[in-house]
């Protein structure tokens, strides 16, 4: 059994599969901030860098793996996209699941959405082996995390789901307690490999 893990770590870990996984994810980006266009027209501009979530931290994982392509690690990059993949891959399941609840049917985009975004939350947390974040960047990634709630449930520029509108409290609610988890797997990772260096 360890060996057939150690295979397919090796597989992740390969730098052609690296540039398959950039692939992916830049695709991804481009594709999820076309998806936001229409709530970005109706956006004030001091609002639009808090209104893509999931596209923003699909960008932060595409960069960090540019540096490890490159043999570098961009610590606070890395930091917000274990945090902001998770947060928001699992959000969006979330709110998919919730509208399929309320509606009946979510169709097929919604089901791509969840495929999509659970596979998000997944990709971060298989290469956390590769993230060397220190104590600081998590809290300047929590802040950014934290801050992109205030935005979205004080200000009202969390993504638009219709039907969803009349949970908006709850959803704010479940929302920062998924922050505060998201942060709180980055805080276990750091201190997991600050007692391995140690030991």
């Amino acid at each position: 059994m360890d060996s057939f893990f150690m295979k397919i770590w090796l597989m992740l870990s390969h730098k052609s599969f690296l540039w398959l996984l950039l692939f992916v994810n830049v695709f991804g980006t481009v594709y999820g901030f076309d998806w936001y266009q229409s709530q970005l027209v109706i956006t004030e501009p001091k609002f639009w860098i808090f209104v893509p979530d999931s596209p923003t931290a699909s960008l932060f994982f595409s960069i960090a793996v540019i540096g490890w392509l490159l043999n570098r690690n961009f610590k606070l990059i890395e930091a917000l996209a274990l945090i902001t993949l998770v947060k928001y891959g699992l959000w969006a399941v979330a709110m998919n699941l919730l509208t399929l609840i309320e509606t009946g049917s979510i169709g097929w985009v919604g089901w791509m959405l969840v495929i999509s975004h659970f596979a998000m939350a997944v990709q971060a947390v298989l290469y956390i082996p590769f993230y060397r974040f220190g104590l600081g960047h998590i809290v300047i990634a929590a802040i950014w995390t934290l801050h992109n709630d205030v935005i979205d449930y004080v200000f009202g520029q969390m993504p638009i789901y219709s039907n969803l509108m009349v949970y908006i409290n709850e959803i704010g609610y479940f929302t920062f307690w998924l922050s505060i988890g998201c942060i709180s797997i980055a805080v276990l990772v750091w201190k997991k490999r600050k007692t391995t260096i140690i030991v």
